[in-house]
């Protein structure tokens, strides 16, 4: 028998979830949750096989939920949840340890079976989105520019930046005119959302995960 938990904030979609998987004969619900801050203590707690995590819950997004869980309990696998799925929230789960990647809308005879293979060891990944990751654009920013640009997203001024990355504040400029000529940005406003949309520079806010999930 797979033991799954379910986190998701949407009430419907957790309880329609819970009511078909629990009509499989292999695989029993025990538990579910509808608050990130919940998933790692409920995992910890039930021990489940698999975890189903939303991508945007409340409180403790599911990415980083995900990442503690697989520190915390390496023999659950957790699978991403998501509403609509772009290649890079696909290459950020993967980052984090998740052990599968599935829209919301999945089959459910589909989603069992997903359940079922990861159990058995394997790595699962909505077929469209994998094709799509394939084709998406590679990152042009090397990791230092990432930092440049992470801290000008916080709204840092160039002096701040300098002395958070201890650099120079002609270093500084000159990296975020390098930045904004790779990315094809005019300022860096436009360059930090270029970077987020296209999965290079990631947003510690759980609101900018909700973006992703209902995009």
């Amino acid at each position: 028998m797979i033991s799954v938990l379910i986190a998701e904030d949407m009430h419907l979609v957790r309880g329609a979830m819970v009511a078909l998987l629990s009509m499989e004969s292999d695989i029993k619900v025990i538990g579910d949750t509808g608050h990130g801050d919940e998933v790692v203590p409920s995992c910890v707690q039930l021990r489940p096989d698999v975890a189903l995590i939303d991508i945007g819950l409340p409180g403790t997004d599911g990415l980083t939920a995900t990442a503690e869980l697989r520190h915390r309990l390496p023999e659950c696998a957790p699978v991403i949840l998501t509403g609509l799925a772009t290649p890079a929230a696909l290459c950020r789960a993967l980052d984090v340890g998740a052990r599968g990647f599935v829209v919301k809308d999945t089959p459910a005879d589909q989603l069992a079976g997903y359940v079922r293979r990861v159990a058995a060891g394997e790595q699962v990944v909505d077929p469209e989105l994998a094709v799509a990751a394939l084709h998406a654009k590679r990152n042009p920013l090397t990791a230092r520019e990432l930092e440049v640009l992470g801290a000008a997203a916080e709204g840092a001024p160039v002096g701040e930046i300098a002395d958070r990355l201890c650099l120079s504040g002609g270093t500084v400029r000159n990296y975020l005119a390098r930045i904004l000529t790779k990315v094809g940005a005019r300022t860096r406003v436009e360059a930090v959302k270029i970077a987020r949309q296209a999965g290079w520079l990631w947003s510690d806010d759980p609101a900018e995960l909700g973006v992703i999930r209902y995009r």
